[in-house]
């Protein structure tokens, strides 16, 4: 998306058409609370919605504990239109004039938009510099094969790594670091990693430690047998799982087996996570980096692999 890589049409869905064409109902508003002991679901809009079992795959927001200060380019990285906002506003950049842009972040996904923003502005021949503020360490959880592949990257495209320190907060053109130091920047981008949203604990449902919907090996509210959920809005009881895509994939046929199965009274099925999975991030410029235990490799078809892999499921979903 950021690097033009994806168009905007290319990733969305038909959210609205694919439910109608199952013969189901689309409502366009905004869970606010969830009543369950009498089974219903407050709407942001006022109505409610009452349910016999319910299916939470609300996703995840940002977390961050950052202070923005009312800062107008500061672009999250979910949802990820806010890739596209940011990407018009590097589109309409005047020629000429120097660009800062600064990452937050230290995971796959601040790698991923320091390395689209480099391929953006270098396609566009702006007067860019890019900086990432990793925090700890960058991709600490990765292997160092991985790091020094993204390192070198960054070194031969001239993105500055800042590690050892976390930002505070953002003061109108600058980010703020805990030791005081400051980072000039006029586009901000926060990937500080992800969190379910508040519903669960303002609803009074158990939750995990991340304040995701606590579910036991059926994707099951461990207190309410009528309630699953799947993704990233959940914790997942049994083994605490990473906030990857992959998981939500192998949880989607269990989880629609398990929500007939719960309706006409059939035995439930486990959730297996598997032991292990292909991770590819793209480090712009068409190339990126794959990693499944110990197979590391990088370049072009490391890209095309990720590339193939994300067509493929969209184009499953598509009507």
């Amino acid at each position: 998306m950021l690097a033009g890589d994806y168009a905007l049409e290319e990733i969305g869905f038909d959210i609205k058409g694919m439910i109608e064409s199952a013969g189901g109902i689309f409502v366009q508003d905004k869970v606010v609370e969830v009543k369950a002991k009498s089974r219903e679901l407050i709407l942001q809009s006022g109505a409610k919605v009452g349910y016999d079992v319910v299916s939470f795959n609300i996703g995840s927001i940002v977390s961050s504990e950052i202070n923005l200060s009312g800062k107008e380019d500061v672009f999250t990285v979910k949802p990820i239109y806010n890739l596209y906002r940011a990407r018009q506003r590097i589109m309409n950049w005047p020629e000429g004039s120097p660009l800062r842009i600064a990452v937050i972040g230290g995971g796959p996904a601040a790698v991923e938009v320091v390395g689209c923003a480099w391929t953006l502005t270098n396609s566009r021949g702006l007067n860019a510099s890019l900086e990432i503020v990793a925090g700890e360490r960058l991709l600490k959880r990765f292997p160092e094969r991985v790091r020094s592949i993204v390192f070198k990257s960054f070194r031969e495209r001239g993105i500055k790594v800042i590690e050892g320190v976390r930002a505070k907060k953002v003061e109108d053109d600058k980010i703020v670091l805990e030791n005081g130091d400051t980072i000039k920047a006029d586009i901000i981008f926060l990937s500080t990693g992800v969190k379910p949203p508040e519903l669960f604990i303002k609803s009074g449902l158990p939750v995990g430690p991340d304040g995701g919907l606590l579910v036991n090996e059926y994707l099951q509210s461990v207190a309410h047998p009528e309630l699953f959920g799947g993704g990233d809005c959940i914790y997942f009881k049994p083994r605490p799982l990473e906030k990857v895509g992959v998981y939500d994939v192998r949880e989607n046929p269990v989880l629609f087996h398990n929500l007939l199965a719960a309706l006409e009274g059939r035995p439930l099925m486990k959730f297996n996570p598997g032991s292990s999975y292909l991770l590819v991030f793209n480090l712009g410029g068409r190339k990126g980096v794959f990693w499944k235990n110990s197979l590391i490799f990088n370049g072009k078809i490391a890209f095309f692999i990720k590339d193939y892999i994300d067509r493929r499921f969209i184009r499953r979903f598509k009507i």
